[in-house]
């Protein structure tokens, strides 16, 4: 059984924590539900059963996430997850982004798995037990995720001309929505000046994690300004319609648990 995150006497502190891991566990969550739509539609049925197993993992992170959150508060894990505005939600907006072909939910899925490999080894060096240790066994589990995403990327870009172009019009549409990952908050301040974060660019360790892949799939990597927004709880129209849908059981019946 996880305890509540570990005691953070500075008050300041404690909240930017929470606010940290509930990006976390809002990327989570949102990305898990974008992959679920991909069940029954998949390019073939390995993986179709392949991609709906990723969306069950991560929708599992999150809900584990949602669990240290609410260890200590007067709160559920159904409640953060499901009732809510979308303007408290935190994760950010590439990851809300309707699917769009196969290529983009590949092209999404390899470009979040560096950064989320990033953002739980920093977790896991945070002493912030047992949220730490949490990160640790999640880290092993988006193993399988980024191997899967490289394996499909690397094949649609070889396959053909036609391919390889198509894969760079994802990644190209992708990257301003993707760089949006690292938008900064108070939250984030507050954590580097308490040491439990690294003061170190995580963008830049995250561009040097994803070049060589892409690179070696015969893509450039494009150049764009960062779109930002879903870190501070603002969202696109699609986030709506997905949280309509996500919703649904929550609203229709209340008591009903995760």
């Amino acid at each position: 059984m996880i305890g509540p995150p570990g005691v953070i006497a500075d008050a300041d502190v404690h909240t930017a924590f929470r606010e940290w891991l509930l990006r976390a566990a809002d990327d989570e969550l949102v990305i898990g539900h974008r992959h679920s739509e991909w069940t029954g539609f998949g390019p073939d049925i390995e993986s179709d059963v392949a991609l709906s197993s990723i969306a069950q993992d991560e929708i599992g992170h999150a809900r584990a996430m949602y669990a240290q959150i609410v260890a200590d508060a007067d709160r559920d894990t159904d409640h953060l997850a499901f009732s809510r505005p979308a303007s408290e939600y935190r994760h950010g907006i590439f990851l809300e982004r309707e699917n769009g072909g196969w290529e983009w939910s590949i092209a999404r899925l390899a470009l979040y798995e560096r950064y989320d490999t990033l953002r739980l080894r920093a977790l896991a060096a945070s002493n912030q037990e047992p949220v730490a240790g949490l990160a640790r066994a999640l880290l092993r589990e988006e193993r399988y995720h980024t191997l899967f995403a490289d394996t499909w990327l690397a094949r649609m870009s070889e396959g053909s001309p036609e391919g390889r172009t198509r894969v760079q019009a994802a990644i190209d549409a992708a990257w301003p929505d993707a760089l949006g990952l690292f938008e900064r908050t108070d939250a984030d301040e507050r954590l580097m000046a308490a040491g439990m974060l690294p003061a170190s660019d995580h963008r830049g360790s995250w561009e040097a994690a994803v070049r060589p892949l892409l690179e070696s799939c015969g893509l450039t990597v494009p150049s764009a300004i960062a779109r930002e927004g879903g870190r501070r709880g603002t969202h696109t129209p699609e986030f709506d319609r997905l949280l309509a849908q996500m919703t649904e059981v929550r609203r229709s019946d209340p008591e009903a648990r995760w």
